[in-house]
């Protein structure tokens, strides 16, 4: 005879309060699956937090109403070339804002310069950008929090805030020598952890002899009128039988970059995660067919009492999510006390320069950690369960 929804949530709870009372005598297995689970979910949080804070810092750069211009068939700075009189002809295009100074468009130059980083010592490369006055009106988000700003003219630097606790040599005063030149570092500027702190800037006029590119530059990032202003802009570019260049709105370009970087990352923080979860998962098998083990005089009674099947297989499940899920809690908060908002710099691959950035815990990124441990308690603890549903009741009792 079938028990009623109410009856069975009765012989659940039943059930289950004989499993959770009887924790307290298998504390050293119940501590290892959740220690287990921890150590898993710790480690694929931590993995997880370094794609969510490259993919943040490079996703968080630009704007809708900002345009970049690159050369065609060109998919990153270093692989463009633009003309001086292409960058003209950009700059008077319709759409493009106008400042007092005139258009809001800023034609740049992209190198990539050998910087020792402070925690190793080891040459990591790390972007030298050349831009026009225009660059910080068409950005917005840079300002000067250190030092100075260079003189247009001069060989003099500043440095992005993350480029400057990250990398040795940076600080005001320092003379690096880059491209046969010596420059002089004046100041350090913030950007809202946008890609900009990662790299350091001085006047295109100085740095284009410096590297022999004439009056060539690689990019033109440009301020709309308005985000709606895009699809005019990008056409009257296609239409100049002057020009051959490709057009993007700037956050999608740097939200594109992201994306192989940020799958590999999370690949192998998963598979990471999987090959530690077979641990873990074995390690809950043990516990839950310990604690089955260990109740059988309890199960067997109450199935002689008339108790289902159902509520055992259930009150195990919950044991071994419950163990699972303190496991999950434990493992994501030291990840995130640990992690978040560590330092760190990693290469992207389109422009071949360090792009340093900060680990970041989220909470999605915390409850997927957690969806993966309560499927390693579901693993771990349904075999043990269906063991002691169909446990017949003559047998457990023998056992005894």
């Amino acid at each position: 005879m079938r028990a009623s929804p109410g009856n069975w949530l009765v012989q659940l709870g039943a059930v289950t309060g004989v499993g959770l009372r009887t924790v307290p005598q298998r504390l050293g297995a119940s501590l290892a699956t959740i220690f287990g689970v921890a150590g898993v979910v710790a480690v694929l949080v931590a993995v997880l937090s370094i794609a969510e804070g490259f993919r943040r810092t490079l996703a968080s750069t630009g704007a809708p109403d900002n345009a970049l211009v690159l050369r065609a068939g060109s998919d990153s700075e270093m692989m463009s070339v633009l003309s001086r009189e292409a960058t003209r002809i950009v700059a008077d295009a319709p759409g493009v804002a106008r400042g007092s100074a005139g258009p809001l468009a800023s034609a740049e130059l992209f190198v990539v310069v050998d910087v020792p980083r402070r925690a190793t010592g080891t040459m990591a490369n790390v972007p030298l950008r050349g831009v026009q006055p225009p660059a910080f009106a068409v950005r917005g988000d840079v300002r000067l929090v250190r030092g100075r700003m260079f003189e247009w003219g001069k060989n003099e630097i500043i440095v992005g805030e993350r480029a400057a606790a990250e990398y040795a040599g940076l600080e005001i005063g320092a003379r690096p020598n880059w491209g046969q030149v010596d420059w002089e570092v004046v100041g350090v500027f913030a950007a809202d952890g946008t890609l900009w702190e990662s790299e350091l800037w001085t006047d295109v006029a100085v740095l284009q002899p410096a590297y022999r590119r004439g009056s060539t530059v690689q990019t033109m990032l440009v301020k709309l009128e308005s985000p709606a202003d895009f699809d005019r802009f990008r056409a009257a570019l296609g239409a100049d039988p002057r020009l051959d260049v490709r057009v993007r709105r700037q956050n999608e370009h740097y939200e594109r970059q992201s994306r192989t970087i940020v799958a590999i990352i999370r690949g192998l923080g998963l598979l990471v995660a999987a090959l530690m979860g077979i641990g873990a998962v074995f390690g809950a098998l043990n516990t839950m067919y310990s604690a089955v083990a260990g109740r059988s005089r309890e199960i067997a009674t109450l199935r002689a009492l008339g108790f289902g099947g159902g509520p055992v297989v259930a009150s195990v499940l919950i044991e071994s999510l419950l163990l699972a899920l303190a496991g999950g809690v434990a493992g994501a908060a030291a990840a995130w006390w640990a992690f978040d908002g560590f330092q760190a710099s990693t290469l992207n691959w389109q422009s071949l320069s360090q792009v340093a950035f900060a680990f970041t815990v989220t909470p999605a990124l915390v409850g997927r950690a957690l969806l993966f441990a309560l499927l390693l308690g579901l693993v771990g603890g349904l075999p043990p369960a269906l063991r002691a549903a169909r446990l017949p009741v003559v047998t457990a009792l023998r056992e005894l």
